[in-house]
């Protein structure tokens, strides 16, 4: 058995199988807005 994958085999999977799906972002990161809120609350 080889380290390597059988690229025969990737070549002729077939995309159409996937389903369609769109993803979201659960946490998103705050904005440079709110960074700096935060830091001049925790100056005070």
């Amino acid at each position: 058995m080889s380290d390597k994958p059988d690229m025969a085999k990737i070549e002729k999977f077939n995309k159409s199988k996937f389903k369609k799906t769109e993803s979201k972002r659960k946490n998103p990161l705050p904005s440079e807005e709110t960074i700096e809120e935060e830091k001049q609350a925790g100056e005070s």
